[in-house]
């Protein structure tokens, strides 16, 4: 085998890896469709302002996991999900 050769050949085992990995990422979103439909319903229902304001009052358990009432995290998660999607539009 020449240069030209063994070039191609890591070329093609550098896209095989990248194919790979996004392959996976394909099936993970796809995994989770159910949860980003619930995530957004969750967010423009209204609850997820009723449930902010009460973590503000105080009226959570001091150690609820509550990270889905960041101000812009959930926001910023259903942001980046579309804008990823958005990719498939290329």
């Amino acid at each position: 085998m020449n240069t030209k050769d063994n070039i191609r050949i890591e070329r093609i085992c550098e896209m095989e890896r990248s194919y790979d990995k996004v392959s996976e990422a394909l099936k993970a979103i796809e995994e989770a469709k159910d949860d980003i439909v619930r995530l957004r319903q969750y967010m423009d229902s209204g609850l997820w302002k009723e449930d902010f304001e009460a973590d503000e009052r105080g009226e959570l358990p001091a150690n609820l996991k509550r990270g889905v009432l960041s101000e812009d995290g959930l926001w910023n998660l259903l942001e980046d999900i579309a804008q990823t999607l958005a990719l498939q539009n290329l």
